[in-house]
């Protein structure tokens, strides 16, 4: 008493060849979800009136509307000009000279900590460079020694 029609194997892998698709016209471009439009036109409806009061609770002294409008119309800067007087950094000693005084402006408080971590990441950087290059320069070396003893 088996059901034919529930024991045939069920589809495995991919059903549409690379492609093709159930739906070959697809989504148009720049449809959108029907509640999403609703919601744009209630806040287009109210969205003068919301900036009004806004900027109306601003001026009395309300500082997170204050702090809202600002961050909106100024928003803040992600980074910052930092001045470090570091010394030349031609090789790993040089390094050395340059995270001391890194470490001295973040302690003295010149420097926040953020500040200190992403200029010891160009530093690392830098010394991932210098270790390339001195890298290079010993196998040139070493290639060149074996060049000489085989001949």
């Amino acid at each position: 008493m088996s059901n034919t029609e529930n024991s045939a194997p069920k589809q495995r892998g991919r059903p549409f060849l690379p492609g093709q698709s159930g739906n070959p016209a697809g989504k148009p471009k720049g449809a959108r979800h029907a509640a999403l439009k609703a919601l744009d036109l209630i806040g287009e409806a109210g969205a003068a009136e919301v900036m009004a009061s806004v900027v109306a609770a601003a001026k009395e002294g309300d500082m997170r509307a204050a702090d809202l409008l600002l961050r909106r119309l100024w928003p803040e800067r992600r980074g910052r000009p930092v001045p470090v007087a570091l010394p030349p950094i031609l090789d790993a000693a040089g390094l050395v000279g340059a995270l001391a005084a890194i470490t001295a402006a973040v302690a003295a408080g010149e420097l926040s900590p953020e500040e200190g971590q992403a200029i010891a990441s160009i530093l690392e950087t830098q010394r991932r460079a210098i270790e390339t290059v001195e890298l290079d320069q010993r196998i040139t070396a070493l290639e060149a020694q074996s060049k000489d003893k085989s001949r």
